[in-house]
Protein backbone atom coordinates (compact mmCIF):
# COMPACT_ATOMS: atom_id res chain seq x y z
CA UNK A 1 0.00 0.00 0.00
CA UNK A 2 2.80 2.08 0.79
CA UNK A 3 4.21 1.69 -2.41
CA UNK A 4 1.34 2.71 -4.55
CA UNK A 5 0.76 5.89 -1.74
CA UNK A 6 4.31 6.44 -2.74
CA UNK A 7 3.62 6.13 -6.64
CA UNK A 8 1.04 8.76 -6.19
CA UNK A 9 2.85 11.03 -4.22
CA UNK A 10 5.07 10.97 -7.09
CA UNK A 11 2.83 11.39 -10.00
CA UNK A 12 3.07 8.04 -10.73
CA UNK A 13 -0.37 6.78 -11.14
CA UNK A 14 -3.98 7.22 -12.79
CA UNK A 15 -7.29 7.99 -10.65
CA UNK A 16 -10.62 8.08 -12.08
CA UNK A 17 -12.93 9.31 -9.54
CA UNK A 18 -15.23 6.80 -8.84
CA UNK A 19 -18.72 6.29 -10.63
CA UNK A 20 -21.68 5.31 -9.07
CA UNK A 21 -24.83 2.80 -10.36
CA UNK A 22 -27.93 2.98 -7.44
CA UNK A 23 -30.21 0.18 -8.79
CA UNK A 24 -33.32 1.43 -6.40
CA UNK A 25 -32.72 3.39 -3.51
CA UNK A 26 -29.19 4.39 -2.14
CA UNK A 27 -30.37 3.91 1.42
CA UNK A 28 -30.70 0.11 0.81
CA UNK A 29 -27.53 -0.12 -1.42
CA UNK A 30 -25.32 0.64 -4.37
CA UNK A 31 -22.37 -0.43 -6.78
CA UNK A 32 -18.76 1.90 -6.93
CA UNK A 33 -16.64 1.60 -9.67
CA UNK A 34 -13.24 2.43 -8.89
CA UNK A 35 -10.18 2.74 -11.87
CA UNK A 36 -6.80 3.28 -11.72
CA UNK A 37 -3.43 2.93 -13.22
CA UNK A 38 -0.62 2.22 -11.18
CA UNK A 39 2.61 2.85 -13.65
CA UNK A 40 5.10 1.29 -11.56
CA UNK A 41 3.74 -1.97 -11.34
CA UNK A 42 2.72 -2.32 -15.27
CA UNK A 43 -1.02 -2.70 -14.26
CA UNK A 44 -4.32 -1.06 -14.34
CA UNK A 45 -7.23 -2.06 -12.65
CA UNK A 46 -11.21 -1.79 -12.40
CA UNK A 47 -13.07 -2.95 -9.69
CA UNK A 48 -16.85 -3.18 -8.96
CA UNK A 49 -18.09 -3.10 -5.43
CA UNK A 50 -21.33 -3.47 -4.44
CA UNK A 51 -22.58 -2.44 -1.37
CA UNK A 52 -25.61 -3.23 0.26
CA UNK A 53 -26.25 -2.74 3.99
CA UNK A 54 -28.99 -5.61 4.72
CA UNK A 55 -26.88 -8.83 3.10
CA UNK A 56 -26.00 -9.71 6.66
CA UNK A 57 -30.09 -10.84 6.47
CA UNK A 58 -28.63 -13.37 3.85
CA UNK A 59 -25.76 -14.23 5.64
CA UNK A 60 -23.19 -11.82 2.85
CA UNK A 61 -20.84 -9.40 3.27
CA UNK A 62 -22.14 -6.04 3.12
CA UNK A 63 -19.52 -5.41 0.30
CA UNK A 64 -19.12 -7.96 -2.54
CA UNK A 65 -16.47 -7.38 -4.83
CA UNK A 66 -14.17 -8.16 -8.30
CA UNK A 67 -11.21 -6.60 -9.77
CA UNK A 68 -10.15 -6.71 -12.95
CA UNK A 69 -6.56 -5.99 -14.10
CA UNK A 70 -5.29 -5.33 -17.18
CA UNK A 71 -2.24 -4.48 -19.11
CA UNK A 72 -2.23 -0.58 -19.45
CA UNK A 73 -0.38 -0.69 -22.84
CA UNK A 74 -2.36 -2.70 -25.19
CA UNK A 75 -5.36 -3.49 -22.67
CA UNK A 76 -4.78 -7.62 -22.37
CA UNK A 77 -6.55 -8.97 -19.32
CA UNK A 78 -4.24 -9.89 -16.75
CA UNK A 79 -6.78 -11.26 -14.31
CA UNK A 80 -10.09 -11.22 -12.69
CA UNK A 81 -9.90 -11.27 -8.96
CA UNK A 82 -12.70 -11.90 -6.10
CA UNK A 83 -11.79 -8.49 -4.77
CA UNK A 84 -13.86 -8.16 -1.50
CA UNK A 85 -11.41 -9.49 0.75
CA UNK A 86 -8.98 -7.21 -0.78
CA UNK A 87 -11.40 -3.94 0.08
CA UNK A 88 -10.82 -4.95 3.42
CA UNK A 89 -7.34 -5.34 3.90
CA UNK A 90 -6.57 -2.15 1.61
CA UNK A 91 -9.14 -0.15 3.44
CA UNK A 92 -7.34 -1.40 6.72
CA UNK A 93 -3.81 -0.50 5.47
CA UNK A 94 -5.07 3.01 3.74
CA UNK A 95 -6.49 3.63 7.90
CA UNK A 96 -3.53 2.25 9.57
CA UNK A 97 -1.21 4.42 7.26
CA UNK A 98 -2.95 7.34 7.90
CA UNK A 99 -2.17 7.13 11.51
CA UNK A 100 1.51 5.85 11.14
CA UNK A 101 1.73 9.27 9.59
CA UNK A 102 -0.38 11.59 11.26
CA UNK A 103 -1.42 10.14 14.62
CA UNK A 104 0.69 10.67 17.68
CA UNK A 105 3.00 8.56 18.75
CA UNK A 106 1.98 8.01 21.95
CA UNK A 107 -1.30 7.19 20.96
CA UNK A 108 -3.12 4.65 23.14
CA UNK A 109 -6.77 4.98 22.70
CA UNK A 110 -8.98 3.75 19.85
CA UNK A 111 -12.28 4.61 19.46
CA UNK A 112 -13.99 2.50 16.56
CA UNK A 113 -17.27 3.63 15.25
CA UNK A 114 -18.57 0.41 12.73
CA UNK A 115 -18.41 -3.37 12.48
CA UNK A 116 -18.42 -3.90 8.71
CA UNK A 117 -15.28 -5.81 7.05
CA UNK A 118 -13.08 -3.09 6.27
CA UNK A 119 -13.27 -2.56 10.17
CA UNK A 120 -11.06 -5.38 11.57
CA UNK A 121 -8.63 -4.61 9.63
CA UNK A 122 -8.45 -0.65 10.52
CA UNK A 123 -8.11 -2.13 14.22
CA UNK A 124 -5.32 -5.19 13.55
CA UNK A 125 -3.05 -2.79 11.81
CA UNK A 126 -3.26 0.03 13.54
CA UNK A 127 -3.00 -2.24 16.48
CA UNK A 128 0.09 -3.63 15.21
CA UNK A 129 1.76 -0.13 14.68
CA UNK A 130 0.09 1.32 18.10
CA UNK A 131 -0.51 -1.62 20.55
CA UNK A 132 -2.90 0.09 22.35
CA UNK A 133 -4.21 -0.10 25.85
CA UNK A 134 -7.76 0.76 25.18
CA UNK A 135 -10.04 -0.21 22.05
CA UNK A 136 -13.50 0.86 22.15
CA UNK A 137 -15.61 -0.56 19.24
CA UNK A 138 -19.59 1.07 18.40
CA UNK A 139 -22.07 -0.39 15.72
CA UNK A 140 -25.54 0.18 15.12
CA UNK A 141 -26.28 -3.26 15.36
CA UNK A 142 -25.68 -4.98 19.35
CA UNK A 143 -25.40 -8.28 17.98
CA UNK A 144 -22.26 -7.25 14.98
CA UNK A 145 -21.03 -4.75 17.51
CA UNK A 146 -20.41 -7.49 20.21
CA UNK A 147 -19.21 -10.15 17.71
CA UNK A 148 -16.59 -7.44 16.26
CA UNK A 149 -15.51 -6.96 19.94
CA UNK A 150 -15.20 -10.60 20.78
CA UNK A 151 -13.33 -11.71 17.43
CA UNK A 152 -10.78 -8.66 17.80
CA UNK A 153 -10.30 -9.53 21.92
CA UNK A 154 -9.01 -13.36 20.39
CA UNK A 155 -7.24 -12.68 17.97
CA UNK A 156 -5.41 -9.76 19.01
CA UNK A 157 -5.53 -11.05 22.79
CA UNK A 158 -6.16 -7.91 25.19
CA UNK A 159 -9.49 -7.04 25.40
CA UNK A 160 -11.37 -5.03 22.84
CA UNK A 161 -14.90 -3.02 24.33
CA UNK A 162 -18.14 -3.06 22.98
CA UNK A 163 -19.60 0.31 24.08
CA UNK A 164 -23.15 1.07 23.29
CA UNK A 165 -23.11 4.79 22.50
CA UNK A 166 -21.32 6.85 20.02
CA UNK A 167 -20.00 9.51 22.71
CA UNK A 168 -18.75 6.54 24.70
CA UNK A 169 -16.33 5.26 21.87
CA UNK A 170 -15.28 8.90 20.88
CA UNK A 171 -14.95 10.89 23.76
CA UNK A 172 -11.38 11.83 24.30
CA UNK A 173 -9.87 8.95 22.05
CA UNK A 174 -6.49 9.53 20.47
CA UNK A 175 -7.27 7.70 17.47
CA UNK A 176 -11.11 7.89 15.89
CA UNK A 177 -12.11 5.87 12.68
CA UNK A 178 -16.09 6.38 11.50
CA UNK A 179 -16.49 3.59 9.16
CA UNK A 180 -20.63 3.51 9.95
CA UNK A 181 -23.35 2.79 7.39
CA UNK A 182 -26.02 4.98 7.71
CA UNK A 183 -29.11 4.90 5.78
CA UNK A 184 -28.94 8.94 5.55
CA UNK A 185 -26.50 11.90 6.95
CA UNK A 186 -27.10 11.83 10.53
CA UNK A 187 -24.50 14.32 12.73
CA UNK A 188 -23.77 11.70 15.08
CA UNK A 189 -20.18 12.07 15.95
CA UNK A 190 -20.33 15.81 17.70
CA UNK A 191 -17.26 17.78 16.99
CA UNK A 192 -16.87 18.77 21.47
CA UNK A 193 -16.22 14.88 22.05
CA UNK A 194 -13.03 15.00 20.15
CA UNK A 195 -9.76 15.20 22.27
CA UNK A 196 -6.82 18.02 21.02
CA UNK A 197 -4.13 16.31 19.23
CA UNK A 198 -6.71 13.56 18.06
CA UNK A 199 -6.40 11.82 14.89
CA UNK A 200 -9.98 11.79 13.15
CA UNK A 201 -10.89 9.75 10.17
CA UNK A 202 -14.06 9.34 8.75
CA UNK A 203 -14.89 7.04 5.56
CA UNK A 204 -18.77 6.10 5.98
CA UNK A 205 -20.88 6.36 2.95
CA UNK A 206 -23.01 9.11 4.10
CA UNK A 207 -21.81 12.14 6.37
CA UNK A 208 -22.05 11.35 10.06
CA UNK A 209 -20.21 14.63 11.72
CA UNK A 210 -21.20 17.98 12.03
CA UNK A 211 -20.30 20.92 9.81
CA UNK A 212 -18.31 22.18 12.88
CA UNK A 213 -15.29 19.20 12.54
CA UNK A 214 -13.02 21.41 9.73
CA UNK A 215 -12.96 24.50 13.09
CA UNK A 216 -10.94 22.74 15.58
CA UNK A 217 -8.72 20.82 13.16
CA UNK A 218 -4.97 22.01 12.56
CA UNK A 219 -4.88 20.26 9.59
CA UNK A 220 -6.95 18.31 6.71
CA UNK A 221 -5.93 15.91 4.42
CA UNK A 222 -7.37 13.15 2.05
CA UNK A 223 -6.54 10.03 -0.02
CA UNK A 224 -7.32 11.92 -3.84
CA UNK A 225 -8.80 15.23 -3.68
CA UNK A 226 -10.31 14.30 -7.75
CA UNK A 227 -12.92 12.34 -5.85
CA UNK A 228 -13.78 14.39 -3.02
CA UNK A 229 -14.38 17.55 -4.76
CA UNK A 230 -17.19 19.43 -4.77
CA UNK A 231 -20.63 18.13 -6.40
CA UNK A 232 -19.59 14.60 -6.59
CA UNK A 233 -22.43 12.48 -4.17
CA UNK A 234 -21.78 10.06 -1.08
CA UNK A 235 -19.01 10.38 1.63
CA UNK A 236 -18.19 11.17 4.76
CA UNK A 237 -17.13 14.81 4.38
CA UNK A 238 -19.96 15.24 1.28
CA UNK A 239 -21.59 18.03 2.93
CA UNK A 240 -18.36 20.01 4.72
CA UNK A 241 -17.11 19.91 1.08
CA UNK A 242 -20.26 21.00 -0.50
CA UNK A 243 -20.80 23.85 2.15
CA UNK A 244 -17.05 25.03 1.14
CA UNK A 245 -15.58 24.56 4.82
CA UNK A 246 -13.18 21.91 2.75
CA UNK A 247 -11.23 23.03 -0.06
CA UNK A 248 -8.45 23.35 -1.91
CA UNK A 249 -7.64 26.31 -0.79
CA UNK A 250 -7.38 24.31 3.36
CA UNK A 251 -6.35 21.21 2.06
CA UNK A 252 -3.61 20.34 3.29
CA UNK A 253 -2.28 17.47 1.33
CA UNK A 254 -2.82 14.26 -0.21
CA UNK A 255 -1.98 11.01 1.82
CA UNK A 256 0.41 9.82 -0.80
CA UNK A 257 2.31 13.11 -0.71
CA UNK A 258 2.98 12.63 2.66
CA UNK A 259 3.84 9.25 2.21
CA UNK A 260 6.14 10.56 -0.69
CA UNK A 261 7.69 12.96 1.49
CA UNK A 262 6.48 15.86 -0.22
CA UNK A 263 4.24 17.27 2.54
CA UNK A 264 4.61 16.70 6.10
CA UNK A 265 2.76 14.78 7.96
CA UNK A 266 1.90 15.85 11.77
CA UNK A 267 4.72 18.17 13.09
CA UNK A 268 3.66 18.60 16.63
CA UNK A 269 1.60 16.56 19.23
CA UNK A 270 -1.14 19.32 19.82
CA UNK A 271 -2.32 18.97 16.25
CA UNK A 272 -5.79 17.54 15.45
CA UNK A 273 -6.22 16.18 12.45
CA UNK A 274 -8.65 14.86 9.97
CA UNK A 275 -8.28 12.51 7.35
CA UNK A 276 -10.55 11.23 4.95
CA UNK A 277 -10.34 8.30 2.49
CA UNK A 278 -12.94 7.34 0.13
CA UNK A 279 -10.93 4.04 -1.12
CA UNK A 280 -8.18 4.16 -3.99
CA UNK A 281 -8.31 2.09 -6.97
CA UNK A 282 -4.56 1.99 -7.00
CA UNK A 283 -4.77 0.54 -3.81
CA UNK A 284 -7.11 -2.60 -5.03
CA UNK A 285 -4.37 -2.79 -8.33
CA UNK A 286 -1.25 -2.55 -5.66
CA UNK A 287 -2.96 -5.23 -3.26
CA UNK A 288 -4.07 -7.62 -6.37
CA UNK A 289 -0.56 -7.22 -7.64
CA UNK A 290 1.17 -8.73 -4.91
CA UNK A 291 -1.59 -11.30 -4.28
CA UNK A 292 -0.80 -12.59 -7.88
CA UNK A 293 3.13 -12.85 -7.20
CA UNK A 294 2.23 -15.22 -4.28
CA UNK A 295 2.86 -18.68 -4.52
CA UNK A 296 -0.64 -19.53 -3.96
CA UNK A 297 -1.91 -17.83 -6.95
CA UNK A 298 -1.59 -20.90 -8.87
CA UNK A 299 -4.88 -21.97 -7.28
CA UNK A 300 -6.75 -19.58 -9.63
CA UNK A 301 -7.43 -20.89 -12.83
CA UNK A 302 -6.10 -20.03 -16.43
CA UNK A 303 -8.20 -18.66 -18.62
CA UNK A 304 -7.81 -18.68 -22.47
CA UNK A 305 -8.27 -14.72 -24.24
CA UNK A 306 -9.98 -15.16 -27.66
CA UNK A 307 -8.69 -11.91 -29.86
CA UNK A 308 -10.03 -13.09 -32.84
CA UNK A 309 -14.01 -11.57 -33.53
CA UNK A 310 -14.68 -15.35 -35.32
CA UNK A 311 -12.89 -16.84 -32.47
CA UNK A 312 -14.61 -18.53 -30.25
CA UNK A 313 -14.68 -21.54 -27.01
CA UNK A 314 -15.68 -24.99 -28.34
CA UNK A 315 -18.85 -25.03 -25.86
CA UNK A 316 -18.25 -26.76 -22.81
CA UNK A 317 -19.68 -30.02 -21.74
CA UNK A 318 -21.09 -30.94 -18.35
CA UNK A 319 -18.53 -33.49 -17.75
CA UNK A 320 -15.61 -30.65 -18.57
CA UNK A 321 -16.99 -28.43 -15.99
CA UNK A 322 -16.68 -31.50 -13.71
CA UNK A 323 -13.19 -32.10 -14.13
CA UNK A 324 -12.39 -28.18 -14.59
CA UNK A 325 -10.37 -26.82 -11.21
CA UNK A 326 -12.78 -24.17 -9.05
CA UNK A 327 -11.77 -20.72 -10.04
CA UNK A 328 -9.95 -18.56 -7.17
CA UNK A 329 -8.89 -15.96 -9.31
Amino acid sequence: MELALRAQGDGQVVIEPRVHLVPEDSAHGHFNVLRGVVKPLNLAGVKVVGDFVNNYKEDLPSELCTLNLMNPHNGAPVAIMDASAITDIRTGAVTALGAKHLARKGSKVLGHIGARGTSYWNVRLMDHLYDFDEIRVHSKRKESQDAFAARLSKDLGKKVVAVDSWEACVRDADIVVEASRLPRPEPLLKTEWIKKGALVMPYGTMSAVELSLPDIMSKMLVDDWGQCRKGLPFGALREIVDSGKLHEGNLHAELGQVVAGRKPGRERDDETILFWHRGLSITDVSLGHAILKRPSACLGQTLRFHRGRTQCPRPRSPSDCSRAPRSRR
